[in-house]
This record gives C-alpha cells, sequence and structure tokens, in this order.
C-alpha cells in the first residue's frame, strides 16, 4: 500500500474526473435522492392504500410479551416504505465495502482500502437507521422493542461485526497491518448481510413479515414510494460516500505534498 508509487497516483489522477466535478456528483446525487426519498415519504402516507400487511412465515400468528402478532398490519405498516430502502442500500454498501477489501488484498493500494472503510462508514449509518425504524415498529405492533427472532438477531450481529471493524481499525497502529486486517474483517462481515436478508425464507418459524415476496406483485400507489424510496436512499448514500472520499483524497495529497517538501527541504 505504501509502495504505490507517485507515477501510479499521477496516472490514476489523470483518468479521474477533477475534485470538483466528482463533488457535483455528489450534491447532485443528495439533492435527487433527498427529493425521491421526499416522494417517498409523502406517497407513502397521504396516498399509499391500507394493506392487511406482509404474512408471517408460517402463516401463523404468534403471542409476544400479551400481544397478538397477526398478519394485519394498517397504519404501521407505511414504516417499511423507510425501512425497507434503508435495510437494502445497508446490505449494498456492506457487499461494497468487502469487494473493495477483496480489490485491496489483490492488488494492495491504498485507494481500495479508503473505498473499503468509506462504505463501511455509510453502510453503518445505514444499518442505525434501519435498527430504529425496525424498533418503533415493533415497538407498535408487538408491544416490545426487541425480539430475538432470527432476522434481527443477525442484523444485529451485523450491526456489531460493522461496529468491531472501526474497533479494530483504531486498535492497529501500522497503516498497512491495519488495512490489510480490515480487509479480511470486511469480507466476513459482508457474509452476514446476504444470511440476514434471507434468514426469514430459510428459517420458516420467524416471526418477522417477509415484506419483499415474488407471489405478489405491489399495484402502482405502493410499488411507486417503495422504488423512490430505494433509488432515493441509494443516491444519498452514494453522494455522501463520494463527498467524504473526496475530501479524504484531498487529504492524502495535502499530506504527500507536505512530505515531498520536507524532503526537499532534508
Amino acid at each position: 500500500m505504501a509502495n504505490e508509487s507517485a507515477n501510479e497516483r499521477e496516472a490514476g489522477g489523470g483518468r479521474r474526473w477533477s475534485s470538483g466535478r466528482w463533488t457535483t456528483v455528489a450534491i447532485v446525487a443528495v439533492v435527487l435522492g433527498c427529493a425521491l426519498t421526499t416522494l417517498d415519504f409523502l406517497w407513502a402516507f397521504l396516498r399509499a392504500p391500507m394493506v392487511s400487511g406482509a404474512n408471517l412465515s408460517d402463516g401463523q400468528a404468534a403471542i409476544i410479551n400479551g400481544t397478538v402478532v397477526s398478519t394485519r398490519l394498517l397504519f404501521s405498516q407505511k414504516i417499511f416504505y423507510f425501512h425497507v430502502p434503508v435495510a437494502i442500500v445497508s446490505f449494498c454498501f456492506i457487499i461494497a465495502a468487502a469487494v473493495y477489501a477483496v480489490m485491496f488484498l489483490a492488488r494492495r493500494r491504498e485507494s481500495y482500502d479508503l473505498r473499503s472503510r468509506l462504505c463501511m462508514l455509510v453502510g453503518l449509518v445505514f444499518i442505525v437507521a434501519t435498527m430504529i425504524s425496525g424498533d418503533l415498529w415493533t415497538r407498535h405492533d408487538w408491544g416490545v422493542w426487541w425480539v430475538w427472532e432470527p432476522r434481527l438477531t443477525t442484523y444485529f450481529i451485523l450491526m456489531l461485526l460493522v461496529i468491531a471493524y472501526f474497533i479494530l481499525r483504531a486498535a492497529v497502529e501500522d497503516p498497512e497491518t491495519q488495512a490489510r486486517f480490515a480487509a479480511v474483517f470486511a469480507i466476513v462481515a459482508a457474509i452476514d448481510a446476504p444470511i440476514s436478508f434471507f434468514i426469514t425464507r430459510l428459517v420458516p418459524s420467524s416471526i418477522h413479515p417477509v415484506v419483499i415476496r415474488t407471489d405478489s406483485g405491489l399495484p402502482p400507489d405502493m410499488l411507486v414510494p417503495f422504488l423512490a424510496g430505494i433509488f432515493g436512499m441509494a443516491l444519498v448514500g452514494f453522494g455522501f460516500f463520494r463527498l467524504r472520499l473526496t475530501l479524504e483524497e484531498q487529504a492524502m495529497e495535502v499530506e504527500s505534498l507536505k512530505r515531498s517538501y520536507e524532503e526537499l527541504l532534508d
């Protein structure tokens, strides 16, 4: 990583857009993402119809903390227009972090480690948003803040793994060793993402609703806000990722120039 030559960085910089252009793209992505997310909220709460809701995996009612949990979801189901998109985006960023981690281990370029770290950071933000929105729904419909059922448990493990990733980075001082260990840990954490997504289908006893199903389609009044939420959240996540990446790259360039200047003085 440290051996990446100045020529390679200069050649790579020639192929990349300028920081100003990437900043413009990032800002446009955030603005458009916020607009789509706003459309998602307004459409979901003002126009999307009430539904009977997603069936539980076993099709039966359950009793949690004295509350009967059935398939009937009325106004509270509208939180899924926000909850599901942020969860999907969190999975995407964790997987992207693992992809960059693999690229770093293969080529040992600092830029890949940086991108992997930032993907994990954005992923953590969306994970926290998913946990908060999910807990609000759980409290409203199940009468409790938390249940150790398969989906919630595997997603909670994912959150702990991502937090542990940053603890690991802070605990290792050597930059190359830190990046190498973090890359391996990012790959391990990403393994839990598909497990958490598919667990409600793999474990029939799960009481978590199967929201994304293949046995029926969403009507337009429900599909439009749902897709707006997914694309909106994805654009917001990408915009923040790109803005932070630009800042980090500029800081690295300043540090490189500083080292070069100090070498000239010596």
